[in-house]
This record gives structure tokens, C-alpha cells and sequence, in this order.
């Protein structure tokens, strides 16, 4: 049988929508799957910004734990050092000032650790999953460093690092302390905390524990919120503040955007099927030339 370009011109057609149907079949279910909630048996750490004291001993504990070299911006950075997260900090005590009298707000910034979470749904490797316990696990051996996980995240977590000599590169995010919790540890920066700001334990304790603190908190701080109990399906990473979320840099009402669920579930299972077709395609090409070539050396 031939087959003449138009034929396959139209097969990779067909092909295409076919995987556009599966696509858009599977993005519906994940819409539906956006609605996951945080389990009650699920761990978490809840921080508590009215108690801290700034002595960055999780910063510290982050550090040596997972064997990550000192940072510094020099002396200009009275409060701030460093200035933000990067590929060796993954837990970081910021500074920012309150409208109130010029007063500092202090908050611990990592990896929230959210059960709808866009990082693991853009993912192409697998390299992030949910964790049995709720958090957001990471596999670095499987991360191919595509940066799509930093793209998506509403709260622009995730590190990209980059090799200048192989050219290959990685993601860098908090852990939750995988290697601990798993063994029925505390995360390294809660175990070290000394002013009891941040604590861990089951979600379920600590989302109580949290909402009769900011109660408590209100009269005295009348902008007190209580976040991560329902952002998101309810985060991992808990906090009592002083004050409105946006004062602290957090998104009010943070979404998973819905590209995240077209990119995966429609974008990139049809360049895989046009790309095998193609493939397909200069192999059958092959075959026909040196077909037509064999009967033109019979002639």
C-alpha cells in the first residue's frame, strides 16, 4: 500500500486530535481534583509570628541539616540576610515594617507544602508528589530542571540552579524534612526553635491550636489572621499573623493558575503525540524511499 504526503499530513492531524480529546478529558477531571482538602491525620508546622524573636535558630538548623553553605549580602542588609530564598536557603526569617507605629513584622518563609499544589501538577518527571503525610515530597534524582514548578507556584518557591559546566540544572525547595518526618521526627527548624513560634505536629491539632491563638491575638492586633487552612486545599506550613496577609507578601486568595492543568493535561501529552507521530512518520518515510529505491534498481 502507498502512502502519499496528504495521507499522512492528515494522519498526524487525526493524531493530534485525538490526544486534544484526551486532553481536555483528563484536564476535567483534574479540575475536579482541585477540590482535594488537607487530611486530618496529615503533619504540619504552624508558625506563630507574634512569638518569634528573629533568631533565625530555624534558618540556622535548615542549613545544617541538609548541608547548605552560608550566605551572606554583607553589612547593608541590617535585617535581612540574606535577602531571600536561593538553591542553598530554603527557610528564611524576613523582615517587613507594619503601618502600626513603624513596628517590624517577622515571618518565616519556605515551601507551604499545599495539598492543590501547582508544583506537582506541572511536574513532567514525577520528581514532586504528595507525601503520605500531606507534604509535597521531592525525588532531586528524577528532577530534569525544567522550571516549571517556579513558574506555577503561587508563591514563587521553588530554586532553580544551574551547572555552568555540565549545563544541567535542578530545583532547590524546603523538603519538609522528608528524611525526618518519615521516621517520626520534627523538621529540623521547628526541633530548634527557642521561643515556641514554630511547632509541629498533626494538622488537625495545629489548625485548632492556630485558631484560638489568632483569637486571642485580635485584641491586641486587630488585623491578626489565621492563613493555610483552606488556601489551597489547607498548606502544610501554618501561620498565626499579626496582620493581613498582604503585609506579609502572601496572596490573599492564592490559586493554582489553570494553565497548570492545560500544560499538563493538554499542551504536553500532544507534543508528545505529535512528536512520536513525527518520528513515526520519518521512519515510514524511510522505508517508502528505499522501497521506491530497491524497484528502481530492479528496473
Amino acid at each position: 500500500m502507498q502512502i502519499n504526503r496528504r495521507d499522512f499530513v492528515k494522519s498526524l492531524g487525526a493524531g493530534a486530535a485525538v490526544a486534544l480529546i484526551a486532553g481536555a478529558t483528563s484536564t476535567s477531571k483534574s479540575f475536579a481534583a482541585a477540590t482535594k482538602v488537607a487530611g486530618n491525620s496529615d503533619k504540619a508546622m504552624l508558625y506563630d509570628s507574634s512569638k518569634c524573636v528573629g533568631c533565625r535558630a530555624c534558618q540556622n538548623a535548615c542549613k545544617q541539616w541538609n548541608h547548605q553553605p552560608a550566605e551572606s549580602i554583607g553589612y547593608n542588609g541590617i535585617y535581612d540576610n540574606p535577602q531571600d530564598l536561593s538553591p542553598d536557603t530554603w527557610t528564611l526569617i524576613k523582615y517587613a515594617e507594619s503601618d502600626k507605629d513603624n513596628e517590624l513584622l517577622l515571618c518565616k518563609y519556605q515551601c507551604m507544602h499545599c495539598t492543590q499544589a501547582a508544583c506537582v501538577k506541572v511536574c513532567p518527571t514525577g520528581a514532586l508528589t504528595h507525601h503520605a503525610m500531606g507534604f509535597v515530597n521531592y525525588n532531586k534524582d528524577l528532577c530534569c530542571g525544567c522550571g516549571y514548578c517556579r513558574e506555577f507556584c503561587p508563591f514563587h518557591i521553588p530554586q532553580i540552579e544551574g551547572n555552568t559546566i555540565t549545563g544541567k540544572t535542578l530545583m532547590e525547595k524546603c523538603t519538609f524534612c522528608q528524611d525526618r518526618v518519615s521516621i517520626g521526627q520534627p523538621t529540623a527548624c521547628s526541633a530548634a526553635c527557642p521561643a515556641g513560634a514554630l511547632i509541629f505536629g498533626d494538622r488537625s491539632d495545629l489548625v485548632a491550636l492556630g485558631k484560638q491563638r489568632a483569637a486571642t491575638l485580635k485584641s491586641s492586633y486587630p488585623g491578626t489572621t489565621f492563613y493555610g487552612e483552606k488556601e489551597l486545599g489547607g498548606l502544610h506550613v501554618l501561620y498565626v499573623l499579626t496582620d493581613l496577609p498582604e503585609m506579609f507578601k502572601f496572596p490573599t486568595d492564592p490559586e493554582v493558575p489553570q494553565m497548570a492543568f492545560a500544560w499538563q493535561d493538554v499542551i504536553q501529552p500532544i507534543g508528545w503525540a505529535v512528536g512520536g507521530l513525527t518520528i513515526l512518520g520519518l521512519g515510514l518515510n524511510y522505508l517508502v524511499a528505499r522501497a521506491s529505491k530497491n524497484i528502481t534498481k530492479e528496473k
